[in-house]
């Protein structure tokens, strides 16, 4: 429907600033990502690794964050761990700030005007 392609034109364009938010706040790891974005969203935004493997590539690429393997202690396996970079945290400032001014933005279209 077509309300479902706007929700999802949104979500693709917050997605990325969402997932370096949560890896400048702390370093952490794709299925733990997926977790905190479904849970702090209340399942708005239900990833699948398809989806959040490329945003995370992206974003190494761009050097906002990098990526190091876990030594797995006893039998736990060995985890790719992504902490945000000196540059991520920078640019990730910048976004907050280019979000506020966007959402603002769009929110007072939708304000109901004084009579």
């Amino acid at each position: 429907t077509m309300e479902d392609r706007l929700l999802q034109q949104l979500k693709k364009g917050v997605l990325e600033m969402l997932v370096l938010e949560i890896i400048c706040r702390e370093p952490t790891y794709g299925y733990e990502l997926m977790t905190r974005l479904k849970q702090q969203s209340k399942d708005l935004f239900t990833l699948k690794e398809g989806t959040l493997y490329p945003i995370l590539y992206r974003l190494e690429d761009d050097g906002f964050i990098t990526a190091a393997w876990s030594v797995g202690e006893g039998k736990a396996a060995p985890k790719k761990i992504y902490t945000a970079t000196e540059k991520g945290l920078e640019e990730q400032h910048r976004r907050r700030q280019v979000w506020q001014h966007f959402s603002c933005t769009v929110s007072s279209f939708f304000q109901e005007e004084d009579t």
